[in-house]
This record gives structure tokens, sequence and C-alpha cells, in this order.
């Protein structure tokens, strides 16, 4: 377990190399660093009783917040959403969650409480891995806000940024999930998993993606430019504490009705794909999906993850699914697994690795989002898309590797 761990993180590092724009500028004490930082953070966040403790007060504020978005639910929709397990209707149960939690982070952003978390997050990473104010903040916002929604914070400084920090901001944003997402899978995967609080592991996640989405960015394009602040203030979004919670609640029934769009059609496509596969010849007597054959091209990174070799290929095929379709579609593949399939730890690094933005639809919604706000720069934002996918990919990876160090 020890070796494959310690070969893990030199694989996971080194698939990245080949892609990198500048192979002898990559600086291994930069590598070496971002690793150890991940994984003391780790242990922060996962091993300190403290910590555990206000996680403990988060999952039980996470439980109210549920019962007050059923409250909303049973209102609107009657017995359709108090369906649980099997009766459970996502469009009514777990959608509406969504636009719950995009208002009231909306509004605790308005209240300055979230910036300020943020801002001090972003100052420690900003340090330990010199970067500029701008694209530490905009990386680090990923952990409460959407991939689009955080470079909004840093709108003026687009223009400014070289190709390396652009890529950190997408990279960042494509291997975290926002607040509103993240407690929409906390009811999907409470079956799954029982005995933890899966707040205090997707909010981990997250946080642990951050410094590894850095280093994979300055493997894909290493450069010392820097865009720092000439002011400290982040942009205002809203005006009113009414409009955060209106914004924020059109913001979240967007995002609500995208997810649900997104999720029917590529139900659809993978159903039909599957379809057409089956008419080729089994192999070892399974019919073959597209499930079957992404997990034979994620097969040698899920085992870098440290992730046994009798469970790799599901595991394998759930990364498969993520990258192909979306993070929904894959954690729905996993509530869904028989819970002897894959053993706690496996199912933790899983849960880990498949935590983040990083399919192809993705790479579209992050490239005309930010292409939006600052369109002098869709080339540059095109031109590194790609390494930002694989970056991302990568980080999540990373995080699921390190994580099972403390399992």
């Amino acid at each position: 377990m020890v070796i494959q761990i310690i070969i893990g993180f030199i694989g996971l590092v080194l698939i990245a190399i080949p892609f990198s724009k500048a192979k002898k500028k990559i600086q291994i004490k930069s590598i070496a660093l971002a690793i150890v930082f991940q994984i003391f953070l780790a242990f922060l966040l996962i091993e300190i009783p403290v910590i555990n403790d206000i996680f403990f007060y988060f999952s039980l504020g996470v439980e109210k917040l549920q019962l007050a978005t059923n409250a909303g639910t049973s209102f609107v929709f009657g017995y359709l959403s108090m369906g649980i397990g099997e009766e459970l209707i996502f469009a009514f149960k777990i959608l509406p969650l969504i636009i719950v939690i995009s208002s009231l982070t909306a509004l605790l952003w308005y209240l300055n409480i979230l910036p300020k978390i943020i801002k001090a997050i972003s100052f420690i990473f900003e340090k330990i891995f010199n970067i500029g104010g701008p694209v530490g903040l905009g990386a680090t916002a990923n952990i409460i806000m959407g991939q689009v929604e955080a470079p909004l914070l840093v709108k003026p400084y687009l223009s400014k940024m070289c190709n390396k920090e652009l890529l950190i901001l997408m990279t960042a944003g494509m291997s975290t999930v926002s607040g509103s997402i993240m407690i929409a899978l906390v009811s999907m995967l409470q079956i799954q998993f029982e005995n933890i609080n899966l707040v205090q592991h997707l909010i981990t996640a997250s946080i642990l993606s951050i410094p590894a989405a850095i280093m994979y960015a300055n493997i894909l394009i290493p450069s010392d430019s820097v865009t720092d602040y000439k002011e400290s203030k982040i942009s205002k979004i809203y005006e009113s504490s009414m409009d955060a919670i209106t914004k924020g609640t059109r913001d979240g029934l967007e995002i609500a009705v995208n997810v649900g769009a997104i999720l029917i059609a590529f139900i659809a496509l993978v159903y039909l794909v599957d379809s057409a596969l089956a008419l080729l010849p089994n192999i070892n007597g399974q019919s073959v999906s597209l499930q079957m054959i992404l997990g034979f091209f994620f097969y040698p990174v899920v085992w870098l993850m440290g992730v046994p070799t009798s469970e790799v290929v599901p595991v394998a095929e759930l990364l498969g699914i993520k990258t192909a379709l979306n993070e929904f579609v894959a954690y729905g593949q996993l509530a869904s697994l028989d819970t002897e399939i894959l053993s706690d730890r496996t199912k933790l690094i899983a849960l880990y690795a498949l935590c983040g933005f990083a399919n192809f639809s993705s790479v579209g919604i992050l490239v005309s989002g930010i292409a939006a706000m600052s369109p002098t720069r869709k080339n540059d934002l095109i031109e590194v898309s790609f390494k930002a996918l694989l970056g991302a990919t990568l980080a999540s990876c990373m995080t699921g590797l390190v994580i099972g160090i403390f399992n």
C-alpha cells in the first residue's frame, strides 16, 4: 500500500509533464511543496478534533437547510417532494436544494461573511504558491461559488492575467464544486455514506483541490508572471440583501434547470451509445458499454490514486463517466452501487476524485463564461482549455490519493 501511494504521487505528476509548455522550467521544489502542503491541509481538516467539531455543526446546519427546503417544496409540490431512497424524485427533492443554497450563499456574500473567509484562505495560498491576489481570490472562491461566478470577483483583472493565471482560474473552477451543488450531492449520497460527515468531506475535497490545481497549472504552463491588486476591495456583486436573495434565487434556478436538463440529455445519450455498443461481441461475458471503455482508459489513473487492484474497475468507470458526462451522473452511479462492491476507503477516495466540474461540457461553459467578462482573452482561454481539463482531472485524483493516506 505504501509503495503504491508513493508511486501514485510520482505517477500523477508525471502524467502532466508531457503536456507542459516549458518542461525545463518546471520546478520540482514547488511540486513537492504543493504535495506536502496538501497532505498537511488534509491532516488539519480531517484529523484535528476542533475542526471536526466545526464540521459537525456545519452538518447540523445542512440538515436544517434540508428540512427548510422540504418545507418549501412540500408546499409547492406536495407529496412529490416527500420520497426517500428509491422513491426519491430527483427534480422535486434534490434540485430545489440548489436554489435555496444559492440564495443563502448570495445573502452571506452580501453580508461580507463569505468574502472574509475566502480572502483568508486565499491569502495563505498566495503566500505559499507565490501567486497574485486576483488569481488567488478567483481560484479560492470556487470553494463556495460556481466556476463561472468566481471569476466575476476579479473581472477587472482578467484582461491583465497571463495565460498561466487564466489556467489556474479554469483548473480551480473545474476541480471543485460550488456550495449549492455540494449540498445537493450530500442528499444524493447519504445512503451510500451513512457513517461519515459528507459535508466535511465535500468541503475538504474542494479546499484540497485548490493547491493541487495551482500545482498542475504551474506544471502545464510554468511562469513567474504575477498580476497583483492595485486595490484591496472585492468587486461588488449585490446592491442589498433583497437583491442578493433574488439574484441568488434566480441563479440557483438557472443552475437547477441546467443540471436537470443536462442529466436528461446525457443519460439518454449514454443509453443510446450503450445500445449501439451492445451490438459488439461481449468482453469477458459482459456487454460492451461506455462505462467499460472509459474504465479501461482510466484504469491506470485510478490505481495511482491508491485504490486496491480488485476495486479499480468500478472507480475507473465512475471517473470516466464524470469526465465524459458530469459529476452528477457519476455520483448517481456511485450512490446506486451495491454497498459491498467497494470498501469504505475506496468509496472515500472515489468521493474526492469525483468532486469537481472537470468534464467536456464544463470546458465550453467556462470558456464562454469568462470570455463574456473579458472578450479579448477568448483565444487565450481556448488555448489553455484542454490543459485546464487535464489539470483539473488530475487535481481531483491527487486529492483522492491524499485522502486515502488518512483512511
